[in-house]
């Protein structure tokens, strides 16, 4: 019987200590959630960040400008009008105590996992690739990351032809 008794809480510990394991944030976890959060407390005024509310509205404000993978994030947090759910106050309350943005996505991975799966695209060096051997896809996401669109663009050469004509205004060249 206390053989019995002694395993249980044996499991009962293991199986707790992997739980907490799994909360802690691993290398390369919820890199789009710290990066949103760096960003909002660079932007916070003193007065800002005295009121929860405040915080709130400055992280509503920049969530209207985010694009692609910060889109997403703003809307698992409720920044974006169209988002269904509402952790805003679980970002506001430890900005205000200046709590580090890791420290906010741990507590935040635990409410809503998919915060954390968030991963940003790779991106792609214009200098060391062959644009003809990208695909139409990649070729799209270069000109949306530009802010371009190419309407009158059929084929695969009608794309690596703009973005050839575009590259000097959108890419600078990296010089060391």
């Amino acid at each position: 019987m206390k053989a019995w008794v002694s395993i249980t809480v044996l499991l009962a510990v293991c199986l707790s200590a992997i739980c907490i394991v799994q909360a802690k944030l691993q290398e390369g976890d919820c890199e789009v959630c710290i990066s949103v959060i760096k960003q909002i407390d660079k932007k916070l005024s003193a007065d800002e960040r005295k009121s929860p509310a405040k915080i709130e509205d400055a992280i509503r404000k920049l969530c209207k400008k985010a694009k692609n993978r910060e889109n997403r994030f703003c809307y698992y947090v409720g920044g974006t009008e169209d988002a269904a759910t509402g952790l805003l106050g679980e970002i506001s309350k430890p900005l205000k105590s200046f709590m580090p943005p890791e420290k906010i996505c741990e507590k935040l991975k635990k409410k809503d996992g998919q915060i954390c799966q968030l991963k940003y695209e790779k991106q792609i060096d214009l200098d060391a690739v062959d644009l003809k051997k990208l695909k139409v896809k990649d070729l799209k996401k270069i000109l949306s990351d530009w802010g371009e669109t190419c309407k009158a663009c059929t084929e695969k050469s009608d794309f690596i032809k703009l973005i050839e004509k575009l590259k000097p205004t959108h890419f600078k060249k990296q010089e060391l």
